[in-house]
């Protein structure tokens, strides 16, 4: 692979932090986000001259793109956006405040959506590129007390695989990373966890609760190998849509999915019936 400049959003710790080692490790120049200014010699040092590190909160539009122009002018042009920055909430629906959920979507939606939005007009005039766009398992399927950030990753499926559809045709790429349990601190410190109050919930929440914050540190996922397989994609003549990672993603999405099937298999004739009896003619004309 022919060294590229990546961008790369949420740098510090995590999988961002994997995607931005495994591509300076291939010797590929990375401009990675961080929010702490503590934050920015430590990654500069990963791979002086070829690591870059800019403070960023993308939920403000205006720095993402004035960030993104940046770049473009004194670093190079962006051959590849990794759209990571995001975190987890945890909490029952009916618990949750909703300015939770207005905060999960303004980074995980909304801040994806900038980054994305900023880096398209370039890619487009040069007619080659490549966006990942870190979404979840939780993108795919559904968990009890997952539901703010299940539907902030839904959300960046439907606008993302629609963007693909958009820009297919100028040669951008654009790929949907749907990570399972990974071995980085998001159901520790990088997860938002809102306070119990409704003890209808306790027989169906609290395992659940219990049994993520033991398996923290103890995931399946090797964050080192998903940068390798992100990186197996980036110049592959006809990359996924999707990219599901992890044999536990794999079978959750699988079995989710089948759900989903499964539903529309049941209820088909009641689907059918909601159609005009000429139906088949006018859509035919």
């Amino acid at each position: 692979m022919s060294p590229k400049t990546f961008l790369i959003t949420g740098v510090s710790s995590g999988l961002g932090r994997a995607f931005a080692q495994g591509a300076l490790d291939a010797g590929h120049t990375v401009v990675g986000t961080v929010r702490r200014e503590g934050d920015l010699g430590t990654f500069e040092a990963l791979a002086p001259g070829r690591a870059h590190a800019r403070r960023l909160d993308v939920t403000d539009d205006d720095a993402v793109f004035a960030l993104v122009r940046e770049v473009e002018a004194g670093i190079g042009p962006i051959d590849v956006l990794v759209a990571n920055a995001g975190y987890g909430h945890e909490g029952v629906f009916e618990e949750s405040p909703l300015a939770e959920l207005r905060a999960q979507f303004a980074t995980n939606v909304f801040g994806v959506a900038a980054t994305v939005q900023a880096v398209l007009p370039h890619m487009r005039k040069r007619r080659s590129g490549h966006v990942f766009a870190v979404s979840s398992m939780g993108g795919l399927m559904t968990v009890p007390g997952l539901a703010f950030y299940c539907g902030s990753k839904y959300a960046v499926e439907g606008m993302l695989e629609t963007v693909g559809k958009e820009v297919a045709g100028f040669g951008v790429h654009v790929t949907l990373v749907e990570p399972g349990s990974f071995r980085t601190d998001w159901a520790g410190r990088s997860m938002v966890r809102t306070e119990r109050s409704v003890a209808d919930y306790d027989e169906l929440f609290a395992p659940i609760r219990d049994a993520r914050q033991a398996a923290s540190g103890n995931q399946l996922g090797n964050p080192a190998k998903a940068a390798e397989a992100l990186l197996a994609v980036v110049d592959a003549a006809e990359p996924p849509t999707h990219l599901v990672l992890g044999s536990d993603a794999l079978q959750l999405v699988a079995a989710g999915r089948s759900a989903v099937d499964a539903d529309i298999e049941k209820w088909a004739d009641l689907s059918r019936s909601t159609d005009f009896p000429d139906g088949h003619r006018i859509a035919a004309n």
